[in-house]
């Protein structure tokens, strides 16, 4: 599933951005990702649990390539992660710093869950 938004009119606004309703939470399997394009951006989300949706940039930071959304979901401790498909370049969920500490973030969007749909803040 590849989900698009180029316009949504009456989107709540924040200091930083909007939030963008991007699908239902019951559309996102457990523990595997999805690619949205919002505005030309593509985020990956990731439904981790009943209520958790994290969102990363879909661009691998170290290839440029538009495949995390293809990445694998794990955890390090109570964090969960996000190992890139192309060179196993591991980085949390929550922030998208690299898992070892050095390297190129990647970067993540806050989300929310508003009756039911996952929203992401761009």
């Amino acid at each position: 599933m590849t989900l698009q938004l180029d316009s949504t009119p009456g989107l709540a606004l924040d200091l930083d951005g909007a939030w963008y309703p991007i699908c239902r939470l019951e559309d996102l399997e457990l523990c595997w990702g999805e690619a949205a394009l919002i505005h030309g951006r593509q985020v990956a989300l990731f439904r981790v649990d009943s209520a958790t949706v994290f969102a990363v940039s879909h661009r691998d930071p170290v290839s440029g390539s538009q495949v995390m959304a293809r990445g694998i979901v794990g955890s390090r401790g109570q964090r969960f992660t996000i190992t890139s498909p192309l060179h196993k370049e591991v980085y949390f969920l929550d922030s998208g710093e690299p898992a070892s500490g050095s390297g190129t973030a990647l970067r993540s969007f806050p989300t929310r869950v508003i009756d039911g749909t996952v929203e992401v803040l761009v």
